[in-house]
């Protein structure tokens, strides 16, 4: 199984493509879950609310990846898979691609659509910063006060980041780290008998 990915540091800056007097602007995002899809779809229709289609890809996860086409109102398989179809080539995930359609009059036909939609997803991702980024493990973890400061020097051996910290008699942190070091930390936990554990989902 794959321990690393590739996907967009940013948002890229919109990329304009122009097919027989249409404009067709392709955005790139980093996308960690479907939710936050909403609000890039609401404010992107707040930018361009003279527009007709926002049609989008995403796709969301690594060894076992969910995706999602959407033609909003296009005809069937005419934006949202040319779109998705960029996101495979660049090899991409934990990314959505949305391509907003302002029309200009003239009907391109679906080849025509498909060449559009398709040049204006390329064209974003061209434009995106993309990276390569290993997966996180994250864990849950729980322990007494007096043994703080020997947990936390377990977590910085492995590189692991902690992202909440709950500290009273008994204390409770969630951290991350890189899937290379998941067996080693938790045979570390279990040797030192500090602490229980309990690995969490987590989407890549």
């Amino acid at each position: 199984m794959s321990q690393f990915f590739k996907t967009i540091l940013e948002p890229n800056e919109a990329y304009l493509h122009k097919e027989k007097k249409s404009k067709f602007y392709g955005h790139a995002f980093p996308l960690s879950n479907k939710e936050a899809l909403k609000e890039i779809i609401a404010s992107l229709k707040e930018q361009y609310s003279n527009a007709n289609h926002f049609c989008y890809a995403w796709q969301i996860g690594v060894n076992q990846p969910i995706y999602k086409l959407n033609d909003d109102g296009e005809p069937n398989n005419t934006a949202g898979a040319p779109i998705y179809g960029q996101i495979q080539s660049f090899e991409l995930t934990n990314v959505v691609v949305v391509v907003v359609r302002i029309f200009g009059g003239v009907k391109l036909g679906p080849g025509g659509l498909i060449t559009a939609y398709k040049a204006a997803a390329k064209g974003a991702l061209e434009q995106a910063k993309i990276i390569t980024s290993e997966i996180k493990d994250l864990y849950s973890l729980e322990f007494p006060y007096s043994k703080m400061h020997a947990v936390i020097r377990i977590v910085q051996s492995q590189k692991g980041t902690i992202l909440e910290q709950f500290v009273e008699n008994t204390c409770k942190m969630k951290i991350s780290l890189s899937k290379s070091r998941s067996n080693n930390f938790e045979e570390k936990i279990i040797e030192s008998r500090i602490c229980h554990y309990k690995k969490l989902e987590i989407t890549h």
